[in-house]
């Protein structure tokens, strides 16, 4: 099945792209991107289970810059073509 998809950012770790037939584009995470979030998950599960509250909180934090580093460069994007934000 070949279907095209809309490319509206930089290919980098968080490409902004916009699927056919999708109101709203998304975001396309690089596989070593995606494997390094799954460790940094397994990280903070390990903390969780020994109890140590201050490294699953460095864990949390660093997950969530990545995350709203994403959501910011996606934001952008949407900003600059002038495509509305589902929220």
């Amino acid at each position: 099945m070949a279907t095209q998809v809309d490319l509206l950012s930089p290919p980098i770790n968080f490409a902004v792209v916009q699927l056919p037939e999708r109101n709203f584009p998304g975001v396309v995470v690089q596989g070593d991107t995606l494997h390094s979030l799954l460790r940094q998950v397994e990280r903070m599960k390990r903390s969780l289970d020994k109890g140590d509250l201050d490294e699953l909180s460095d864990e949390i934090e660093d997950v969530r810059e990545q995350l709203f580093g994403a959501q910011a460069h996606l934001e952008r994007v949407c900003m600059e073509r002038g495509i509305k934000l589902p929220y």
